[in-house]
Order: C-alpha cells, then structure tokens, then sequence
C-alpha cells in the first residue's frame, strides 16, 4: 500500500530534513512540504472537494483522495500546532497526524494524544522513530477508511499467509517440509519469509548453507519493528526467500517470549506474502504464540507407532493451553510407504486431526545428497519427496497455479503396478495369446478357472492412492492398502 504524507513545516531546514527522511520510507509518496496552518486546511480541503465535488469530507470518495498521514512540526503557524491536530483530527477523522516535537514529555503527549494526534516524535528527528509513527498512523487510517467504505484494501497489517511446520517429535522431517514449502511458494512468484522459531536448536540455515549474524534474537526487545530493522535482521538468500534464523547459541533463544514472537510475525505478515514458522518440535512460549496465530498449523509425524503417539501428545497439549483445536490442525503423514502398516485414516483418527491428502514418500537417498552439502535448495525437480511437498504447498494454496502440477504429473496419472500386479500380468499374458493381462479368460462372468480371472477378482478394490485419483506424480512410492 501507498502511503501518501502531507507535512506542515514552517522552517525550510526542518522541512528538508524531514522530507529526506519521508523520501528513505518504503511505499511513501511525500508531498511538497506546506509553510503554515492555513495551508495545510486548504490543501485538505481541495483533496477532499477533489474526491467528491464538494468541500465535505465525509463522503467515501473523499476519503479516498485524502494522504493517509499528516506530519506537524510543532513551530507551525499561526495556529498553535496543538490547535492545528484538532482541526484536522474534527474536519478530517480517516488522516493520521504525527506531531514532531523537541518537548517528547508525558504532558505534551498527552495533550496531543487528546487533541487527536496518532503518533509522536521527538527532535533531533530520527530515522527509526519517525518510520515507525508514520506507518502506525498510516495503518490507523487505512482502517478506518475500510470502515468509512472509503477504501477497498486492508489494512496494512498483518495481511500476509502465516503457515506454522511442527514436528511431532525429532527427526520426522520438520525443517525439510518447512524449507521445501517456502521454496514452492517463492518458485510461484510469492514473497516468502522462513522463519526458524526452533530456538534452541534450529537448523534452517545449515540446511540453506547460509552464514549469518543477525538472527531472530536481535529483535525481540525492539518495540517497535521498523522496516529498516527488520531488512537488518532478514537474511536475503540467493533463491528469493527472506530467513530469520535462530541464534547460534541456543541459551539466547530464551530472549524470544510470546511477546516478541507475535511482534515479529506481525512485522514479517506486513511485508511478506507467505511467512513459514518452523517451530521444531519442542514447545515454548514463542512457538506456541506462533501456533497459535497461523491460518493453518502443520504437524509433521511418521506412520509409526512412537510418533503417532508422539502427536497425539502434542495435539493434547494445544488444546489443554488452548493454542490451538485438534480439528483446526492439519497433519502431514511423512516417510509413507505401500508396506507401512499404519495408514493415514489411522492417523487421523488417532490425533483427531485433519490429515493431509497429500503424503510425502519415504525416499531418503534422494534427500542424503543435498542435505550432507547443505544445499536442500538444489534438491532435483524429478525427486518424489519435492514433488510431494509441492503438491502439499498447492493443496494448502501457497502455489497459486495447480494446474502447472497437474500438467507435470499427466504422464504418469496412470496407476502404479506393485510386484504382485506385475506377476498377475505376467501370469494371464502367459495363458495363451489374445488374452488381455488382468482380465479372465474364461467367459465375462469371472468364473472361469483362468489366472488372469483370479488375479483380476483378488486385486479389484485394493489399489493405492494413484489408483483412485491421488495425490500427484510421486506415488511409486505411495501407500499400498491391503483392504
């Protein structure tokens, strides 16, 4: 979104100064500065008689027309700037007003808190203090302006996707899912942001082979997170993701509470499309607060016995410090093969989770290459685990265009034959020719004596996944039902 900043500066210096500094926002068109308190009313005025045809200010399409922010220096004239908010604040209730003042005190905040202003900022100006006033006064009027049916647009706060990866225990594949949903999302043209809240032990950036000095702590006792704090902290990789890593000492992750989680992530959704939190698979306050605010939650288990259990567990702990409902939570089945004796139905039952349609295929040696070089980025568009993950990144709409996924997967839409389908065919093709493998050859109503017959009857209802329109092109190594 667009700010637009008119600023009232009666000293030609301070006017330069300021409007350098409005120049360095992101997304701001400042205005040629104003000298007075009168000229600032009529500049008002016109924009709103602009919007509307008329000099009222309380139509929509005069909101529209209005700057969404209104800087005062306090030297203004020849109204007193004080004077100044209140009429503008009366007249024009969607403009944000920051005053700037040498006078930063508890009274004079005060009395411009009540006179209507939405932000102050003490002298000498600097960079930081006033960025942060400006854009809090800028999302106060973008939203009142929804209200008013003066805007079409949101808000600019938290408008991006947050997506949470948690592992039911260690070793289930949570950062792998977490970093290869990010790198789907960012390859459909989304920015992305990878967030690694596993405080004590996080591993995102070996897995990107990144070196780093700012991590995730260095925000967490900043209260307000301005934009250029938060470029300071983001590590801009080379494959377009933004990464807030976890300290390098893990004793440091103890500085990041609940307090600070939220704050950061709020910052991230305001500039990023999509922000993925890795939260590993112990809980703390600032994962769970993570948790807790995401559209969706992801919980990563394998189909065995301990770490299904292992997510029940966690499902139960959610909900007992209310973070988050077990129906709310959506499970994804990692490492599934078609001889793994406990299937997704399962899962789901025993959670009491949502289950992913898509699963992700047990195939490490595809995964051991990239992961000992720390480059899971090159992983091979061929690979059946980042084709899974790419169709689980579509299924939660992080990938704007199935239909790319599809297309890919067309020529092998097909079922996938298992060793015993095999020797059925094997079987009915060598009965005779012009027998057609898995169909009897005796008469249609299967109950002629021939191998082809029996196989076609003991195979009908037991195919996998790819059989009955699963989930995509990495199903070779899908599950297998045994009925």
């Amino acid at each position: 979104m667009t700010i637009r900043i008119l600023s009232a500066i009666g000293d030609p210096d301070a006017a330069r100064v300021v409007s350098s500094l409005l120049h360095q926002l992101p997304d701001a068109e400042p205005a040629p500065a104003v000298a007075d308190s009168a000229a600032l009313l009529d500049a008002l005025a016109r924009a709103a008689a602009q919007g509307d045809g008329t000099a009222s200010a309380g139509g929509p399409s005069a909101v529209e027309a209005l700057p969404e922010v209104v800087v005062v220096h306090e030297r203004i004239g020849p109204a007193p700037a004080l004077e100044l908010i209140r009429e503008v604040a009366l007249r024009f209730p969607a403009v944000g007003v920051v005053l700037i003042t040498a006078d930063a005190g508890p009274a004079l905040f005060s009395a411009a808190m009540d006179a209507g202003a939405r932000g102050v900022v003490g002298l000498p100006l600097g960079y930081e203090e006033l960025a942060a006033r400006v854009q809090a006064a800028a999302q106060w009027a973008a939203g009142v302006r929804v209200h008013l049916g003066g805007s079409t647009e949101a808000a600019p706060g938290p408008a991006g996707t947050l997506v949470t990866v948690t592992g039911a225990k260690g070793g289930v594949g949570t950062t792998v899912t977490a970093v290869q949903l990010a790198l789907a999302a960012r390859a459909a043209g989304r920015s992305v942001a990878l967030v690694d809240l596993d405080l004590q032990s996080g591993d995102v950036a070996s897995y990107l082979d990144v070196q780093f000095r700012r991590s995730v702590v260095d925000l967490a006792g900043i209260q307000d997170i301005s934009v250029r704090v938060l470029q300071d902290a983001v590590h801009d990789h080379h494959t377009g993701l933004g990464l807030l890593l976890a300290p390098e000492e893990g004793e440091r992750g103890e500085e990041v509470d609940d307090r600070a989680a939220r704050q950061i992530l709020g910052a991230l959704r305001s500039r990023y499309e999509v922000v993925l939190v890795d939260c590993g698979s112990q809980m703390q306050s600032a994962n769970a607060a993570a948790v807790e605010l995401a559209e969706t939650a992801l919980l990563v288990t394998t189909p065995d016995v301990v770490a299904v259990r292992a997510a029940k567990r966690q499902v139960r702990l959610w909900d007992r410090l209310q973070i988050r409902k077990a129906e709310d939570t959506t499970t994804v089945v990692n490492r599934l093969t078609r001889n793994t004796e406990i299937q997704p139905p399962l899962v789901a039952k025993a959670t009491g989770t949502q289950v992913a349609r898509t699963h992700v295929p047990a195939a490490f040696k595809e995964l051991q290459p990239c992961v000992d070089a720390g480059r899971l980025q090159d992983l091979d568009n061929r690979s059946t685990v980042k084709q899974a993950l790419c169709a689980l990144a579509a299924e939660l709409a992080l990938v704007e265009s199935p239909a790319a996924r599809q297309g890919r997967g067309s020529h092998r839409a097909r079922p996938t034959l298992t060793g015993r389908k095999r020797k059925a065919i094997a079987a009915g093709a060598a009965s005779g020719p012009g027998t057609i493998p898995g169909q009897a050859s005796g008469p249609a109503s299967g109950s002629g004596s021939g191998t082809g017959s029996g196989s076609g009857g003991r195979f009908a209802g037991r195919r996998g996944p790819a059989a009955r329109g699963g989930t995509g092109p990495f199903d070779p190594a899908g599950p297998y039902e045994e009925g």
